[in-house]
């Protein structure tokens, strides 16, 4: 049967202060998104989660974003359904209707991921995206009402906004979701009675991963994953006073960075195999010339007398053992510059 078009479109603004709609329509679950009183929401927030989350201006945008939502009418399912036939069909005040009439129900949803490292008003902001989504998705001649189908979009929303900005290192979605598997495993080890009474000393990895069925070496490392980041500024496990966690941590100066100090070393490791592959008197005079294998550097004089060579014949030795040396080089592709 097709619907006809709404005759007016009721935004948000239009309908406060009409009141509520019949009590007989109890499948609509924004209905009890809101508290009537703002101060009242405030009670039903876990404690200090209100303090906490917001403050300043942002608790006063947010507490009348939330008394506004209050007071929007809620739609009747024959209002619900022509609606939602113009905006599916492409009606922007329609689809704009859904939206402000619906707001209450993303407010309920977010309310059940507060304590999570997440601000309500993010939480809230997120949901509205899942909202605006599942109106562009609904079908409403399957004659399903809009928040039973709207509440998977909105939950899926903010639970990703959960999972990828409550955290200061953020991990992949499908990783928080193992993690998350992992530690509801982990609670529901330790809430049973039975099974803290035979494992007094706590629950292990092995006992997650076998509840779990999954390698106790990838559980492992998924709740290494669940530790808090430590700041660079905290102090010491050792406990050593004005000791902090950074003065544990090499500067650039004393060790470089990671992929500086692995080619420094084969350098040294190439140029170590080449002078050996000179003949005897050649690596005696780089050696000598230049200090290596942690001798002391010689000069051509010395190093003349002790050879029973002219200067000249040694600085000629010596030209040619660098010329074999930038031969090497050039064949195993390493610039003068990564010898300095």
């Amino acid at each position: 049967m097709a619907a006809s078009r709404p005759r007016r479109t009721l935004p948000v603004r239009g309908l406060a202060g009409r009141g509520s709609r019949s009590s007989g329509d109890k499948d609509i679950s924004p209905d009890e998104a809101l508290p009537a009183d703002p101060l009242t929401l405030n009670a039903a927030l876990p404690r200090g989660a209100m303090s906490e989350l917001i403050g300043g201006e942002g608790a006063d945008a947010l507490t009348i974003y939330l008394r506004q939502v209050r007071r929007t009418e809620l739609f009747t399912p024959d209002e619900e359904f022509q609606t939602a036939c113009a905006a599916r069909s492409g009606d922007f005040a329609a689809r704009q209707s859904m939206i402000e009439h619906n707001l209450r129900l993303v407010v309920n949803i977010a309310k059940g991921y507060l304590g999570r490292g997440v601000p309500l008003s993010d939480l809230i902001e997120e949901g509205n995206l899942g909202l605006m989504h599942a109106i562009t998705k609904f079908e409403p001649e399957r004659g399903f009402r809009f928040s039973t189908y709207a509440t998977w979009w909105i939950r899926q929303s903010v639970e990703r906004a959960v999972m990828t900005q409550a955290r200061a290192i953020r991990l992949p979605v499908h990783v928080v979701r193992e993690l998350q598997q992992v530690l509801r495993a982990r609670r529901a080890l330790e809430g049973d009675a039975e099974f803290v009474a035979r494992r007094p000393d706590g629950v292990r990895v092995e006992d997650i991963a076998a509840l779990l069925g999954r390698d106790v070496q990838a559980v492992a490392d998924l709740l290494a994953l669940s530790e808090a980041p430590r700041s660079l500024d905290a102090g010491d496990a050792r406990g050593d006073e004005g000791f902090t966690l950074a003065d544990t941590v090499a500067s650039d100066d004393e060790q470089g960075n990671p992929s500086g100090v692995t080619q420094a070393h084969e350098v040294e490791r190439l140029l170590d195999q080449w002078v050996h592959a000179l003949d005897a008197r050649e690596r005696e005079v780089l050696e000598g010339r230049y200090g290596l294998h942690d001798r002391e550097p010689e000069t051509l004089e010395v190093l003349s007398v002790r050879l029973g060579l002219t200067r000249e014949r040694v600085r000629q030795i010596q030209n040619e053992a660098l010329a074999k040396m930038r031969r090497q080089l050039a064949r195993s592709g390493i610039g003068r510059d990564a010898l300095f």
